[in-house]
């Protein structure tokens, strides 16, 4: 059994990476392959989901983490769920997406001793530096039609890539924006019609139209960021050419510049030409994700194919976006009729544009009162500030139902996001959902949610010297003592230092002898030494005995003398 809410917090980081480890283990056995990022999004989804009825609040069983792992595989291997697709897509961006911030004579003879004795970071410094010295030159010398071979034109080609690129962006953009207002109208409608016989495909409808609109915010922010590049190399253009026509002012026709001049401009023009290649190769990634987010957009032509959604749309309007905000231009909040709300109009407002508005500028009211329907707001109309945010309306009636009870909205819209996790990151709602919000069993007669609880583990420490110290070793505080020691400075006034010598110690100097140790000697008295005395051989014949009856025995001795061994 597990407790989430009691276990500390690298017990429970251990439990979910078990947990998220065996869905990927599941799916792999039934052939599909995940990441560790989208299953830990999936449980996520899961457990926030009020219709699981997860509480993690209480003592997790055996039963529960089963239940949890069968559900979040079953969402997981759901091919024809435009859910999936959505959350797929937005782990995708996360996982790739990075913004612009993240992007972003030379040696003589008498001093390349000095370069050698330098060390290896200020070896690495100085050799970057004359890289980007030469580069500066080999540039200068290309303008001038003196060298530089080899070196392409980034400028100009940069101003064929950055429409190349925008292009298909645009047509994806416009595709999705078709899609986003075909199922917006759809959705409209079964709203005011529900008797029509398609309430069977309101759910999926819905995450179609999630679907679409998140790849829409996605082609908005890699569009914003091929515009920025745009604008960043006509800027840096407009540098680089200044910058040569002031080394051209320097240099002229003169056999000798000193380096303090025309160095600084050299390093300019390699970093402008850098900028460059950065360029380049944010431009190339961001075609690059443009056509990786098609993948995720696949489900639509199978769900609602072309014959599908002409027979959902029949006698039903299709609006744009631009079309409804035309539609209430002109229609005001009237301020007098709230009292404690605060509204902001762009006659009235500063930087009116650039206010954070929330749900990435839905209608509020439409999100909650419309089960999660997507309406673009009319700043317009009027920007409700609440508690330090700020809410548009697509219309009238919608705003002033909203502010009477602002935060009775908010929180259905809160409940519509835990119920589709994928509104999570679509409508901005990281800020409510920083932690996994725990759920009582939800009973048919009690719809309530509980609050979620926040908790972590934390600790602090206090330095016990925050200042260096400044204890004076010197002080007394006995004034008795002081006065000890100031009678004893004065006697000290009035004293002289003699010094005696006697008869005895006059003219002594000090003696020193030299002895020569013993050496050690060795005596041998013994030698040793060895002989060998011959080995006696004596060889006995005729003991077998012969043909006669008398045996005669032959004694021969062959042992050979002393001195001839």
């Amino acid at each position: 059994m597990y407790y989430w809410s009691r276990m500390s917090h690298s017990q429970a980081e251990s439990v979910i990476k078990n947990i998220i480890r065996e869905i990927g283990q599941e799916c792999a056995m039934k052939g599909q392959t995940v990441s560790e990022t989208l299953v830990a999004f999936m449980v996520k989804a899961v457990v926030l989901d009020p219709r699981n009825e997860f509480n993690v609040d209480r003592t997790l069983t055996k039963n529960d983490v089963q239940k949890l792992i069968k559900l979040c595989v079953s969402r997981l291997l759901d091919a024809a769920n435009p859910s999936l697709d959505t959350i797929k897509m937005q782990v995708y961006f996360d996982m790739n997406y990075t913004n612009r911030a993240a992007l972003q004579s030379v040696f003589p003879q008498t001093e390349l001793g000095v370069f050698l004795s330098l060390s290896k970071k200020d070896k690495e410094r100085q050799l970057k530096e004359l890289t980007m010295i030469v580069t500066g030159i080999r540039l200068f010398n290309k303008d001038c039609g003196k060298g530089g071979e080899g070196i392409d034109d980034l400028p100009a080609i940069l101003n064929e890539a950055i429409p190349a690129a925008t292009q298909p962006i645009d047509a994806e953009l416009r595709a999705s924006h078709d899609l986003a207002y075909r199922y917006t109208a759809v959705l409209e409608m079964m709203h005011e019609s529900p008797h029509r016989n398609i309430e069977a495909r309101l759910s999926m409808l819905k995450e179609a139209l999630f679907n679409v609109r998140q790849h829409e915010a996605f082609l908005c922010i890699i569009l914003s960021d091929v515009i920025t590049c745009a604008q960043e190399v006509e800027m840096m253009d407009k540098q680089f050419a200044a910058q040569i026509e002031q080394l051209k002012n320097t240099v002229q026709a003169k056999t000798a510049v000193p380096t303090s001049q025309v160095f600084p401009i050299f390093l300019a023009l390699a970093n402008l030409w850098t900028s460059f290649q950065d360029e380049i190769l944010l431009l190339s990634f961001l075609t690059n994700l443009t056509v990786s987010l098609q993948q995720f957009l696949g489900i639509h032509a199978q769900l609602f194919p072309d014959d599908v959604m002409e027979s959902l749309l029949e006698g039903v309007t299709v609006k744009s976006d631009e079309q409804r905000i035309k539609e209430t231009m002109g229609i005001k909040v009237n301020v007098s009729d709230f009292k404690e709300q605060e509204w902001l109009f762009p006659e009235t407002t500063a930087n009116f544009d650039q206010l954070l508005i929330q749900y990435r500028g839905f209608c509020a009211h439409a999100l909650a009162e419309k089960d999660g329907l997507l309406l673009p707001g009319n700043p317009a109309i009027g920007i409700l500030k609440h508690k330090e945010k700020y809410y548009t309306f697509s219309s009238k009636e919608s705003a002033y139902v909203f502010a009477q009870n602002p935060d009775m909205f908010i929180h259905l819209i809160g409940e519509k996001a835990k119920e589709y996790a994928e509104l999570i990151q679509l409508l901005e709602l990281h800020h409510q959902f920083e932690s996994v919000a725990p759920y009582s069993q939800v009973r048919s007669g009690d719809k309530r949610s509980m609050k979620p609880i926040t908790k972590c583990d934390s600790s602090t420490q206090t330095d016990t010297h925050i200042l260096p110290p400044t204890i004076v070793k010197s002080y007394e505080w006995n004034e008795w003592e002081l006065r000890r020691k100031a009678i004893k400075l004065a006697n000290l006034r009035k004293k002289l230092t003699h010094s005696v010598q006697t008869n005895l110690s006059h003219m002594r100097k000090d003696n020193s002898t030299q002895v020569y140790l013993l050496k050690d000697f060795g005596t041998q008295t013994k030698l040793d030494n060895s002989s060998n005395v011959p080995r006696p051989q004596i060889f006995l014949a005729g003991l077998r005995g012969g043909s006669t009856s008398t045996t005669c025995m032959v004694k021969v001795n062959l042992t050979r003398a002393v001195d001839e061994t």
